[in-house]
């Protein structure tokens, strides 16, 4: 697919899903601004893909970082065409009554409310310019209950909602809204989840698990006409036909 010209914001972008998708994108064309938490990472991976590429610092979990990051993106680039919200945190791993309240919360202020920071930073732009793509990365667990991921779960159920929510509100103005539930994905969070021992996901092999290149080809994939009968629903990578769709084995 051929996204020359448009404008990209990826968060969460320092590592796995998020850097592969900053890479996906310029490939394709398109004008990347790239956020974390962690400066110099991020600076890495804009180096590294070259084109211009816009590397920024925020928090998504903080409402003044959120607006800074999109208003530095509209500025540089004249506009967002597209917003990849993948930035999350796993949060803690545990039983619910032995989690530490401050951590859920935290998880939530990222994973729950830093879409909704995104999306409410994002939408005016894209409306007054007739259109836009807003992506979020989704999960399984937006959908079903995981044993010991209680904050997980919950924020990325919430996040699922808002997806549905924009597509509903905004989806006549010409914004397309949806989400990717990719499976799991060989990143750091899943060793983490590894380390932990706890729930059926840190039972699995690594080899069960698929390279952060194929979610980063599905979002490039979704940015077209092809993904629009799936408009506020989550695709998920998890479905035969939607790797083919997308050109995957």
């Amino acid at each position: 697919m051929t996204l020359t010209g448009k404008r990209v914001l990826i968060t969460g972008a320092s590592r796995g899903i998020g850097a592969a998708a900053a890479r996906e994108f310029a490939n394709s064309g398109a004008r990347v601004a790239i956020v974390s938490r962690d400066l110099t990472s991020v600076e890495n991976v804009a180096k590294e893909i070259g084109r211009g590429t816009l590397a920024l610092q925020g928090d998504m979990g903080q409402e003044a970082d959120v607006n800074r990051v999109v208003k530095a993106t509209a500025d540089a680039f004249g506009g967002i065409d597209i917003l990849i919200a993948n930035a999350a945190v796993l949060g803690p791993i545990g039983m619910l009554a032995d989690t530490s309240t401050n951590e859920w919360s935290d998880c939530i202020d990222i994973n729950t409310k830093g879409v909704y920071y995104l999306m409410h930073a994002v939408l005016p732009g894209m409306i007054q310019r007739g259109g836009g793509t807003f992506i979020t990365v989704s999960s399984g667990a937006a959908h079903n209950a995981v044993e010991g991921w209680s904050a997980y779960c919950a924020s990325k159920a919430a996040a699922y909602m808002l997806t549905r929510m924009v597509n509903h509100e905004y989806g006549r103005k010409g914004i397309r809204a949806l989400g990717l539930s990719p499976g799991t994905v060989a990143t750091d969070m899943q060793r983490k989840i590894k380390a932990s021992g706890v729930g059926p996901v840190a039972q699995l092999d690594w080899s069960a698990h698929i390279p952060p290149e194929w979610p980063a080809k599905a979002l490039v994939w979704m940015c077209g006409k092809e993904a629009d009968p799936h408009l506020g629903t989550d695709i998920s990578l998890r479905e035969p036909a939607i790797r083919s769709a997308v050109g995957l084995e």
